[in-house]
């Protein structure tokens, strides 16, 4: 009889197309993978996978009993989970990815009430700027904005995720205040690149009116990560589209201004993804409560509204 880790290793590696990402979402070795797999072949007499250097494709005879085990597997690991949250509180390796910025001002500050409530959980953090593969890379949750959902991924909104633009006084010293997005034809732009494309980011705003327009500016500064156009903004180089969690402390200390204050580009909502199980295990539902709770009491749905 198969064991349930055989049947898991190869469950994992045909979602993730490799051993080496099924078993950094298992916590084991690529090779403890390979090896469950090579069971599971020898005990049913056929050939999962066709491996090569660089794939893991399935054999016809791989997804047809991909198809008939799937949902037993499932079914057996969701009364597994059930039993274990039953019979125990939150506890484990946590690992959870995080935006740099929003990580270092918001969620590190959530985690002493977090951490003192489950004193049983050691939490993994990983700051980067990029939508990461919680299947592939084992993540337990994400948090970021304007995230893909791939299947069998959940998102639980945050707050919004709003784009204004932003200069510093010195900077703005001896011109107008623009008051609508036409006006920045003629100032320095600090645009963002996107990471994916390659390309320079062009913004739609609009206004609370329902109004959409454009934005136009001259690119003196080209850079793909957030903080650095911050910094830029902070140093006088010019016009910033920046979403509000990166400089909401700076437009309360008066460091930077907001131009054309009705207008705002949209880019859906900072969400906290997790995987859509039926039953979580309790460290990821405790870390997911916490969070969403917290955001709930520090308002930042409002705060980081444009339209505030």
């Amino acid at each position: 009889m198969e064991t349930l880790a055989n049947l898991e290793s190869f469950i994992r590696s045909a979602e993730c197309g490799s051993f080496s990402a099924a078993a950094r979402r298992l916590g084991v070795t690529p090779a403890a993978i390979s090896r469950n797999v090579a069971s599971l072949e020898r005990g049913l007499g056929v050939r999962l996978f066709q491996r090569s250097s660089r794939n893991l494709i399935l054999t016809e005879d791989g997804e047809r009993f991909l198809a008939s085990v799937s949902d037993g597997v499932q079914s057996i690991q969701s009364a597994i989970a059930h039993a274990r949250t039953q019979a125990g509180k939150p506890a484990g390796a946590l690992k959870i990815s995080v935006p740099s910025t929003f990580g270092h001002d918001y969620v590190i500050p959530m985690l002493p009430a977090f951490l003192a409530r489950y004193p049983d959980v050691q939490l993994d953090l990983g700051f980067e700027n990029r939508q990461v593969d919680l299947i592939g890379e084992g993540f337990d949750a994400a948090i970021g904005g304007g995230m893909e959902l791939p299947a069998g991924i959940v998102a639980r909104r945050l707050a919004p995720l709003h784009v204004i633009a932003v200069a510093s006084p010195d900077y703005l010293r001896g011109r107008s205040l623009p008051q609508d997005p036409e006006a920045f034809a003629e100032l320095d732009g600090l645009s963002m690149r996107s990471a994916l494309t390659g390309r320079v980011r062009v913004w739609r705003m609009r206004n609370r009116e329902g109004l959409e327009t454009t934005l136009e500016h001259k690119a003196r500064v080209v850079a793909n990560d957030p903080e650095a156009l911050c910094r830029a903004a902070l140093m006088g180089l010019g016009v910033a589209m920046i979403a509000i969690p990166y400089v909401e402390r700076h437009l309360e200390s008066g460091a930077l201004t907001r131009l054309a204050p009705g207008w705002y580009a949209d880019l859906g909502a900072i969400s906290l993804y997790f995987a859509g199980k039926a039953l979580l295990p309790a460290k990821t539902r405790a870390f997911v409560d916490h969070v969403t709770a917290a955001c709930r009491e520090q308002n930042l749905a409002r705060r980081f509204s444009a339209e505030g």
